[in-house]
């Protein structure tokens, strides 16, 4: 504690900061990488109606304070002797300390173009070639179904058929969607 005690009142402040900041950016770096938190920082605190836009990037948490404060402080002691005006000197450290958090944003964002929505939608399979797994009866009057790959991956959906009865092992081409789940297709 002696070190402290010798230390200019805004020097102190610094190391004030920068200790129990890098002590949380730390223990949220871990946590991160265990999926404890994954996503602070990113998402909305409300709810709202963001169709057709990607979501607002939360400005004020815990994650961007730490950040925040880890460019502030570290900037304020590293440039402590070589900057003579104080006044300066914590502008700079704020500017620092808004970069931090705006950089963390751009490699959020960079991340979030990494994924990958894999999720089937029926909707997909409109025009698809399909093969006829159970006898599919004709004239809408019952449902069979059909193996139809989307995407790679290979679904076993249920179909009607409006002309005559298809077969098992017929190839048959999806004309549209009934009641959001059916499958109405003809033969090829």
């Amino acid at each position: 504690m002696e070190f402290f005690e010798s230390l200019d009142t805004l020097l102190k402040t610094f190391w004030f900061v920068a200790l129990p900041a890098s002590l949380i950016f730390i223990v949220q770096t871990i946590m991160t990488f265990l999926g404890a938190d994954a996503s602070d920082g990113v998402d909305a605190d409300f709810d709202g109606d963001f169709d057709g836009g990607e979501a607002p990037f939360q400005l004020f948490s815990l994650r961007n304070l730490i950040n925040f404060l880890l460019g502030f402080s570290w900037t304020g002691i590293s440039f402590y002797d070589s900057i003579g005006n104080k006044n300066l000197l914590i502008g700079i450290s704020v500017l620092v300390g808004a970069l931090f958090v705006y950089f963390f944003f751009l490699i959020i964002r960079q991340i979030q173009k990494l994924a990958e929505d894999n999720s089937f939608r029926i909707e997909e399979t409109i025009n698809l070639l399909g093969e006829v797994y159970l006898t599919i009866p004709g004239n809408m009057k019952g449902k069979g179904k059909v193996m139809v790959s989307v995407r790679g991956a290979v679904h076993e959906l249920e179909a009607l058929t409006e002309k005559d009865a298809i077969a098992s092992g017929a190839m048959v081409r999806v004309v549209r969607i009934e009641n959001k789940n059916l499958l109405v297709v003809e033969s090829l």
